[in-house]
């Protein structure tokens, strides 16, 4: 492997890593319930982002390269439910579903580790003739649904407990006061008004 294969990799590799954590990280402290409830209309929930991301994960970065996984997630059933990965069933807890998301970035980080960035799979689910990839392209795929999907997470957790940020180490905004985010709003929703007006 070139030493240019192994830089990418590896910034690959950390850009994937720092998004997992991310959306590891909006679980901490949350009760069971507040974990998997929905709190969008079309049903976005925080247990849901890390089970849909790790078949993600199961799927490009292993059945795309013929690595397929043990992980009984990688047979979900999307004909008889097809949102069968957005959710956590009452069976499931919490642990159940970020111990397969764990084994499935690490899954998906031994076909990263042993394949080529320029070896080419076939997606099962892509149409024929439109299926190959590059795995390059395919860890691209999935930083860029990780990062997607944490996005999604700082939102639904922010709605819960009020709590924000990338990390834990790493708040990234300007202000932990909550009087300060109130006027911050409250000067955003009056330029909002203001411009409604004008139109």
């Amino acid at each position: 492997m070139s030493a240019a294969d192994t830089d990418a990799k590896a910034d690959l590799h950390r850009y994937l890593q720092a998004a997992r954590d991310a959306l590891l990280w909006k679980l901490d402290g949350l009760s069971e319930y507040d974990a998997r409830r929905p709190l969008t209309p079309t049903g976005t929930n925080l247990l849901g982002l890390l089970k849909h991301t790790a078949r993600v994960e199961l799927g490009y970065l292993g059945d795309t390269f013929g690595r397929p996984s043990t992980e009984p997630l990688a047979q979900l059933d999307f004909d008889a439910d097809p949102n069968a990965d957005m959710y956590a069933t009452a069976a499931e807890s919490r642990e159940d579903i970020v111990g397969v998301y764990r084994r499935a970035w690490a899954h998906a980080d031994a076909t990263i580790d042993a394949l080529p960035l320029d070896t080419v799979g076939r997606v099962p689910w892509w149409p024929d003739g439109r299926d190959e990839v590059t795995l390059h392209h395919a860890v691209v795929r999935v930083i860029a649904d990780t990062h997607r999907h944490a996005g999604h997470a700082d939102i639904l957790r922010e709605l819960i407990d009020g709590t924000v940020g990338m990390n834990d180490g790493n708040t990234n905004v300007p202000s932990n006061d909550p009087a300060w985010w109130e006027a911050y709003r409250d000067r955003l929703e009056r330029m909002a008004k203001e411009a409604a007006g004008k139109a």
